[in-house]
């Protein structure tokens, strides 16, 4: 079975879609599509911008979703057995099994990215990875650190990112190393994504998420709140709701979708980070680049 995978924020690069949007009509009409909507030509930022502007929260998630998506939609071959997404890459998937169209998935990104920008700047806060620690030996820390500290994304097994008030981080990797982390790095990021932290941010899109329409998927999206797969719209709603202030639980998601079948995992999107999690999540099944089916 074929599972396609979408990617998050930190998978931006300058240049990124450039090609997509000089090859296919198809992608060009998107994407000025996408400048209407916005309100801005964000295709400039991407095609031309610099890494710096791109890391900006408002501009990164919606140039992550559209080169996503309008990548999906220019495959020969796109028929998905199942779909799932890191983060901001769960709107993505949504588009791709058809529970979302284009123009509201865009809307919903835009309004999500408006929202934790506005809760990161609200409290200083960051994450921070955790290289070679069990998930309870991290968890448990995070446990007893005075502050808000959470763990934010179960990307494999052996890689964790926690998440929360710049102090509380501070002190949790300081305990993670002495408790044998091969690393405990604080990322470059502006914010605590996938932590309590966003509440005002989730407050804000639960109302944008409950006036959009949700269709009838194709197939099952596996979700990062519970990595289980999911078809109910009304379901889909809540745990989308639920997402930004839950953890994103990417490797049991990834061992599910290999319990149900999925042998291929094909990611589309920019960059390859979500296929080098697969394989260590499973050395045995297939993972790969949609770029190459590209047109």
């Amino acid at each position: 079975m074929r599972a396609y995978i979408f990617p998050g924020q930190g998978s931006q690069f300058p240049g990124m879609a450039k090609e997509l949007y000089e090859n296919s009509s198809l992608a060009k009409d998107l994407f000025e599509q996408a400048n209407e909507i916005l309100g801005f030509r964000i295709t400039d930022i991407m095609f031309e911008g610099t890494a710096e502007e791109l890391k900006q929260t408002k501009v990164t998630q919606p140039a992550v979703f559209l080169h996503s998506v309008i990548l999906a939609k220019t495959l020969d071959e796109f028929q998905p057995d199942m779909v799932a997404g890191h983060s901001l890459g769960e709107f993505s998937a949504l588009v791709g099994n058809q529970t979302l169209d284009f123009e509201d998935a865009l809307k919903l990104v835009s309004a999500r990215a408006s929202a934790m920008q506005k809760a990161c700047e609200a409290v200083p806060s960051t994450m921070a990875a955790v290289l070679s620690l069990e998930n309870e030996v991290v968890e448990k820390i995070c446990e007893e650190i005075e502050g808000i500290v959470v763990p934010a994304n179960y990307n494999c097994p052996g890689q964790l990112v926690i998440s929360g008030q710049v102090e509380a981080i501070n002190s949790a990797c300081e305990k993670l190393k002495e408790a044998g982390a091969r690393r405990a790095l604080v990322l470059p990021v502006g914010g605590a994504f996938h932590s309590p932290l966003m509440e005002p941010a989730r407050v804000e899109l639960e109302t944008a998420i409950n006036n959009t329409n949700f269709n009838e998927p194709i197939c099952p999206v596996y979700q990062n709140v519970d990595a289980q797969p999911h078809t109910n719209p009304e379901e889909i709603k809540q745990n989308l709701i639920a997402q930004l202030t839950s953890p994103v639980r990417w490797t049991q998601t990834v061992q599910n979708m290999c319990i149900d079948g999925a042998s291929q995992f094909i990611e589309v999107g920019p960059g390859k980070v979500l296929q080098g999690l697969v394989k260590k999540v499973n050395a045995e099944v297939e993972a790969a680049s949609a770029d190459l089916q590209s047109v």
